[in-house]
């Protein structure tokens, strides 16, 4: 077995959950860079799939649940991208299932002597809590298998405005923007823009971000600060409103959780000034609007 040299431009990177959002942007900030990429897909007749060979990817069919389907996927590539494949069953979200298929990717890169693998799991919930368990044990895994780990934790997506709000929770409906979160309190966001460019940046250097753990955030307005600065980029008027603890308890028991967490003090803790000189072009909110996110908002607020 041939070990795989990180940082190596001319060596694939493989990009695992690259039709999702987080894969599919680090699939297109790496192509943009000049890497060669593999994109892991189930289906690579899925639109998503389609547009990223278009854009110079190159496709390979793999499954976390059938571990020997990934090891041709990672012949010869120089690191991994890797985002956790979240399971839910009736009950909530499956731990056992979710790190048993984190921990088939990690064994498949180390079987292929990859030595760098960057991993986007969940910003935690304060300095001295953990990820969700599932994530937890990802992590854990990877920095006791993997000889360059890179852990990236980020924040909500800026994009979950985009979401169709039809259960009455994220997104925009009629006008509103719900949620768990104080009115008044600052609320981290992240453009999935800047998760795929720490990204980047870590397999560009992969001895500064060895294991290294990055709470990622950009920036941090209020709820009801965030509704005005949409109202004002796309010109429809946004309003923000507050989910109640029924309403919470309503969506699960999860959602209800965390309104708890966060009445308690368990917030996002990004260390966004120190995250900006690692990367200077670190996108605040109002920046992501006047990019795309504004055009995005626009034609989905006026299509639905």
């Amino acid at each position: 077995m041939t070990t795989a040299k990180a940082g190596d431009p001319d060596r694939p990177v493989l990009v695992t959950g690259a039709t999702g959002k987080q894969g599919g942007a680090t699939v297109r900030r790496l192509l943009a860079g000049g890497w060669p990429v593999r994109a892991l897909v189930r289906d690579p007749a899925a639109p998503a799939a389609v547009e990223l060979a278009a854009a110079g990817a190159r496709l390979v069919r793999g499954d976390f649940d059938d571990p020997a389907s990934l090891r041709p996927a990672l012949d010869g590539a120089a690191a991994v991208f890797g985002v956790p494949p979240v399971a839910f069953g009736p009950a909530g979200p499956e731990t056992r299932l979710e790190a048993a298929r984190g921990r088939a990717l990690i064994d498949a890169a180390a079987e292929a002597g990859i030595e760098q693998v960057v991993f986007s799991t969940v910003a935690s919930a304060s300095a001295a809590s953990r990820v969700p368990e599932g994530k937890a044990l990802i992590e854990e895994y990877l920095r006791d298998h993997i000889a360059l780990p890179t852990v990236l934790r980020p924040v909500r997506f800026m994009t979950n405005y985009l979401a169709d709000g039809a259960l009455g929770f994220e997104g925009i409906s009629h006008g509103v923007h719900r949620h768990l979160f104080p009115p008044h309190e600052p609320m981290q966001v992240i453009a999935l823009e800047d998760v795929a460019e720490f990204a980047a940046l870590a397999f560009a250097d992969p001895a500064r971000f060895a294991g290294r753990t990055l709470e990622l955030a950009g920036d941090e307005p209020t709820p009801v600060e965030a509704a005005a600065a949409i109202s004002e980029a796309t010109g429809i008027p946004v309003r923000y409103e507050r989910l109640t603890d029924e309403e919470a308890a309503a969506l699960g028991p999860h959602p209800a959780e965390t309104r708890r967490r966060w009445e308690a003090g368990s917030r996002w803790h990004a260390d966004i000034e120190t995250l900006r000189v690692i990367h200077p072009g670190l996108r605040t909110f109002a920046g992501w609007l006047a990019e795309s996110g504004a055009a995005a908002l626009r034609a989905h607020l006026t299509a639905s």
